[in-house]
C-alpha cells in the first residue's frame, strides 16, 4: 500500500507540473487573439501567484483539518475547474477571473505535498518527484504546442491538461484511505514532535526563527528565477531571436526538460551530496547556462543554455524543501514549508511582470541578465541560511 500511494503521490506531482509552462507557451499567439498587449502575462501569473500566496499560508490550518490526502485532492479539483474555465475564456478579463481559483488550487496542493514527503520520504523521493512535475511542466508545452499546430488553438490546449487534471482529481479521492499508513521512514519520528493538537504557530513567530527570513528570500529569488525562465522564453526566442511562434512554444520545454532530466539525475547523486550542496551545485549550473543564453552565437548556445538553467534549477527547490524539517523541526516544518511557499510564490508573481516591463519599454534581450541578478541575490541568501543554521549546530 505504502508503494501505491508512493505512485500516486509521483502522478500528482506530474499533474501539478502539466499548468506551470502552458501560459508561457501559448502567450505568443493568446495576446494577439485577447487583442492583449505582450506584457499583460505578467498580470495573469501574478494572480496566479496571489492565489498560491493565500492558499499557501493557510496549508498549516488546512492540512491539521483536513490532512494531506484531502487537501490535495480538493486543490487539483479546484485547478482542475480553473482550467477549464481558462479554455472556454474569449477575452483577457475571463483569464484573469479564472486565474484566481487557479492560484488558489496550485498552493494548496503544493504546500500540501511537498511537506508530506519532506516528512515521510528520503531525499531522493523528493528530487524524482519533482522531477516527475518537471516531466508534466515539459509535456505541457508539447501538449499546447500540438494543440496550437493542429487547429484546436490555445482553448483546446487549456481543455486536455483541464481533462487530464479532473482525472487525477477521481483518483486522489479514492485514494484517500492510504495517505494516514505509515512510510517507514518517518523522519518525524526521530525528529521533535512536540507540537500540541490544534497548536498553530503564527506568522510573526515564524519569522523570529533563526534563518527563517534567508530561506524566505532564498526561495523567492529561486522561483523569480524559475518562473521568469519559464515564462518568457518563448517570447524571447521570438522577439529578440527571430524564431517563429509555433517553433518557439516547443522551445520553451527545453528548460523544463532540462528542469525534468536534472531531477531525475539529482535523485541519485543526493545519495552521496548533501542538500547543502545540491543547492550550491544548482547554483552554479544555472550562472553557466544563463551565461550561454547571454551569448551572441545564435542557437549554437541559445539551446543548452535553456536546457543548463533548467538543469541548475533542478537539485535548488527540492533540496531547499527536504532540509526543512532538519533545519527547523518537524514539529513547525508544515508552519514553515507553507510561509515558504507563499514567499516562493512572491517571486513568480512579481518578477514575470517586472519583466515583462522591462521587455516592453526597454528590452527582451535583457532576459539572461535579469536572472543573472536574482540567482547572485539567491546564492547569498542560501549561504547565509546554512551559516545560521546548519553551520551553527556544529559551534
Amino acid at each position: 500500500m505504502t508503494s501505491l500511494l508512493l505512485g500516486i503521490i509521483y502522478l500528482a506531482f506530474i499533474s501539478l507540473g502539466l499548468p506551470d509552462s502552458l501560459l508561457g507557451s501559448a502567450w505568443p499567439t493568446m495576446y494577439q487573439e485577447l487583442g492583449a498587449n505582450v506584457s499583460w502575462a505578467g498580470a495573469v501569473s501574478m494572480i496566479i501567484a496571489g492565489g498560491t500566496i493565500v492558499s499557501s499560508l493557510a496549508s498549516d490550518r488546512m492540512t491539521s483539518r483536513l490532512g494531506a490526502g484531502k487537501v490535495t485532492a480538493v486543490s487539483v479539483c479546484i485547478t482542475a475547474a480553473a482550467l477549464f474555465g481558462f479554455s472556454v475564456s474569449g477575452s483577457f478579463w475571463m483569464l484573469c477571473l479564472w486565474a484566481v481559483p487557479y492560484g488558489l488550487g496550485a498552493g494548496g496542493v503544493d504546500a500540501a505535498l511537498n511537506n508530506y514527503v519532506a516528512l515521510h520520504y528520503p531525499a531522493r523521493h523528493m528530487s524524482w518527484l519533482h522531477c516527475m512535475r518537471g516531466v508534466g511542466a515539459s509535456v505541457g508545452p508539447m501538449i499546447m504546442g500540438q494543440a496550437i499546430s493542429g487547429g484546436l488553438g490555445w482553448n483546446g490546449g487549456y481543455r486536455i491538461i483541464s481533462i487530464l487534471q479532473i482525472v487525477l482529481t477521481a483518483v486522489l479521492f479514492l485514494s484517500l484511505p492510504l495517505w494516514n499508513r505509515k512510510t517507514g521512514w518517518e523522519i518525524g519520528d526521530f525528529l521533535s514532535e512536540n507540537k500540541k493538537e490544534g497548536e498553530r504557530i503564527r506568522l510573526p513567530q515564524i519569522l523570529k526563527f533563526r534563518g527563517v527570513k534567508e530561506v524566505l528570500i532564498c526561495f523567492c529569488c529561486y522561483c523569480a528565477v524559475e518562473a521568469t525562465a519559464g515564462m518568457w522564453a518563448a517570447s524571447y526566442c521570438t522577439l529578440h531571436r527571430g524564431i517563429p511562434a509555433e517553433e518557439a512554444a516547443g522551445l520553451a520545454s527545453l528548460f523544463y526538460l532540462g528542469i525534468t532530466a536534472g531531477r531525475f539525475v539529482s535523485g541519485f547523486v543526493t545519495l552521496k551530496v548533501n542538500d547543502r550542496n545540491m543547492i550550491r551545485l544548482g547554483q552554479v549550473i544555472g550562472a553557466a547556462g544563463i551565461l550561454l543564453v547571454a551569448l551572441p552565437l545564435g542557437e549554437a548556445s541559445l539551446y543548452p543554455g535553456l536546457v543548463l538553467i533548467g538543469c541548475g534549477c533542478a537539485p535548488i527547490y527540492p533540496s531547499i524543501i527536504h532540509e526543512t524539517p532538519a533545519n527547523f523541526g518537524a514539529d513547525k516544518s508544515q508552519a514553515i514549508i507553507g510561509v515558504q511557499m507563499a514567499f516562493a510564490y512572491v517571486g513568480s508573481c512579481l518578477a514575470p511582470p517586472v519583466f515583462g516591463l522591462l521587455a516592453q519599454y526597454v528590452s527582451i534581450a535583457l532576459y539572461p541578465y535579469y536572472m543573472l541578478i536574482i540567482l547572485v541575490l539567491m546564492v547569498v541568501m542560501s549561504e547565509r541560511l546554512h551559516y545560521l543554521t546548519v553551520d551553527s549546530r556544529k559551534k
